[in-house]
């Protein structure tokens, strides 16, 4: 069952005795009542973005600060010079996403270093070429409750999309949510713009929570966090 607004914020102001420090099962950092719905709490974009570097063709800009009109733009200011232009003009292949040369290896560790990005308080516009590791700003704490993370409607209005599969957390969480984030067309973000909502709901079992499993890979993370190694496994 999803807890509404009322019960989201009646269990951050309760604490209990059988949580750590007997705190609260749920926590939000930073908190602002205005920002609770009637079933979730809305979370904001953090000004830090993270590209991978394989992804990045050699030459392209990874996003754009935007100058406040659509006008002043074009496609050109995608690349780092007029001559990295010109080359795209004359054979976009080598700087098509189709290209396997930019493939990501998730069992490579090379794969994933990364590039960041800031985005300034004007915007920035993103790529629907790359893929971004954004971050929500807030840092949550979750126990004895599911919590999970969807886009805004009017975010995927724009056709932004601020997760692909990481939208479920677990009980134990605890750190900021870090966001794959895409675009449909060139987008335009801006820091701390509402970029999604976070729910709760209970669960039934018994609890396996994520700070206490030793195979957990991302609590505690804060900021756009990369992705750890896959392993391959022979289940038999």
């Amino acid at each position: 069952m999803q807890l509404t607004g009322p019960e989201i914020l009646r269990r951050m102001q309760i604490s209990n005795p059988k949580n750590p420090d007997k705190k609260p099962d749920i926590i939000i950092t930073p908190f602002n009542e205005c920002c609770l719905g009637s079933n979730s709490y809305d979370l904001h974009l953090d000004n830090k973005l993270k590209v991978y570097k394989q992804t990045l063709p050699q030459g392209m800009k990874p996003a754009i600060p935007y100058k406040g009109n659509p006008k002043r733009h074009n496609i050109a200011d995608w690349f780092e010079s007029y001559d990295d232009y010109l080359k795209f003009a004359h054979d976009s292949t080598v700087y098509s996403t189709l290209n396997p040369q930019y493939l990501l290896d998730p069992c490579d560790e090379k794969a994933k270093d990364t590039i960041d990005i800031e985005i300034p308080e004007t915007g920035l516009i993103l790529s629907p070429q790359i893929g971004y590791l954004g971050s929500t700003i807030e840092y949550t704490e979750t126990r004895n409750l599911f919590p999970y993370i969807d886009g805004k409607s009017s975010v995927g209005r724009h056709f932004i999309l601020n997760h692909h599969t990481a939208g479920r957390g677990d009980d134990g969480f605890c750190g900021t949510w870090t966001l794959e984030i895409n675009t449909l067309y060139p987008t335009v973000v801006y820091p701390y713009m509402r970029i999604g909502q976070i729910y709760y709901e209970t669960f039934i079992g018994e609890r396996k929570p994520y700070d206490l499993n030793k195979s957990s890979h991302y609590n505690n993370q804060m900021g756009p966090t990369a992705a750890a190694k896959i392993q391959i496994e022979k289940i038999r």
